[in-house]
């Protein structure tokens, strides 16, 4: 196993002994900060209606999830 060194631990999810690498891994707080309630949504539309959220996307560079966030927050806001 390479030259990484392990050590034994307890994580903080699990509560049993684990192997772990002393370098890397998951850290607490790491990663994208969340702004809001994440929930899945289906959305039934035309292909020329994707087709232009994607060309707007495009342009705007910004994630369909962006572009919909934003049109939503808009709308509602008024």
């Amino acid at each position: 196993m390479d030259d990484k060194k392990l050590k034994i631990g307890v994580p903080k999810t699990e509560g049993q002994l684990s192997m772990m690498f002393t370098r890397g891994g998951p850290r607490e707080g790491a990663g994208r900060k969340a702004i809001g309630e994440t929930k899945k949504v289906s959305l039934t539309l035309t292909k020329e209606t994707w087709d232009e959220l994607e060309n707007r996307c495009s342009t705007l560079h910004c994630s369909k999830s962006e572009l919909l966030r934003g049109m939503i927050e808009s709308c509602l806001a008024k």
